[in-house]
């Protein structure tokens, strides 16, 4: 893990854990035996080397009679669950009133569905462990909870035709990603568009977009390529930004109309 805090914060769990195992005068088999998880593991959330489940937590807490000590981390668990940029990228998108989002190679994460976005992430390469997949999609589902938030911030996707028709993750997951596009895209404060690969105006050939615009009024810009991902605050840059994300909507199909797209793609995938 490349994140110093919730390094920090796992280290101390794992020390927890073990002083209260070692105080109930038990071994890691015993302990994992106890709660239903096996010795690697028990081993391993006591080096700080996984992240332990609220399960595991509430478990061991009662198995090792800490009276709740154990139990109450999960609190500081969950916040070190998720890899720092993601949890930094949650706190701005909690704050916003507004978000607009161009995507052009694969569904916008906000968009994705668990076997999606696993899909996603089982593809890079160098390739993640299963655990870090594991971390990063409960990481990017969790920030799905900006769409049931209140006041309901509007959300805005413009997806390139292309993201449509990959197959990531085979057929059957693409079939339910287009199902859960046009579930999220009937709520009232969510508009999804579709720019058409035939477009020959197109002001998002630079590549994708994000747009936060946060309460108090200012916005902010958010650019992830390859290996850098970079939040832009200067004025002059989040307003090229803006106009570029502008004109892109306009040149996309209408809402209505993407719904209707994503339909008929839909319809000829089944």
């Amino acid at each position: 893990m490349e994140d110093e805090e919730a390094e920090a914060v796992l280290r101390a769990v794992g020390r927890q854990v073990k002083v209260w195992r070692e105080a109930a005068g038990l071994t890691q088999p015993e302990l994992g035996a106890a709660i239903g998880y096996g010795e690697d593991l028990v081993s391993a959330v006591e080096r700080g080397r996984r992240v332990p489940q609220p399960e595991f937590l509430d478990n061991a807490d009662q198995a090792l009679g800490a009276g709740g000590k154990l139990s109450a981390m999960k609190v500081d668990v969950e916040k070190a669950r998720y890899p720092k940029n993601v949890r930094d990228l949650a706190k701005l998108e909690d704050e916003a009133v507004e978000m607009g989002a161009y995507v052009s190679h694969h569904i916008h994460g906000l968009l994705q569905t668990p076997e999606y976005a696993q899909a996603v992430y089982t593809q890079r390469r160098p390739a993640y462990t299963e655990e870090e997949i594991e971390r990063l999609v409960a990481a990017r589902m969790a920030r799905k909870a900006v769409f049931d938030r209140v006041p309901r911030p509007l959300i805005t996707f413009v997806q390139e035709e292309v993201t449509l028709l990959r197959p990531v993750g085979g057929r059957a997951v693409l079939r339910r990603q287009l199902e859960h596009l046009l579930e999220v895209g009937r709520l009232p404060h969510v508009a999804i568009q579709v720019m058409p690969t035939d477009r020959d105006d197109h002001a998002g050939l630079s590549g994708p977009i994000r747009l936060l615009k946060l309460r108090g009024g200012k916005t902010l810009g958010h650019l992830e390529v390859q290996l850098h991902s970079r939040v832009i605050s200067d004025p002059r840059e989040v307003q090229i930004l803006e106009m570029r994300y502008g004109m892109i909507r306009a040149q996309a199909l209408s809402p209505r109309e993407s719904l209707t797209f994503i339909e008929k793609v839909l319809g000829a995938e089944t």
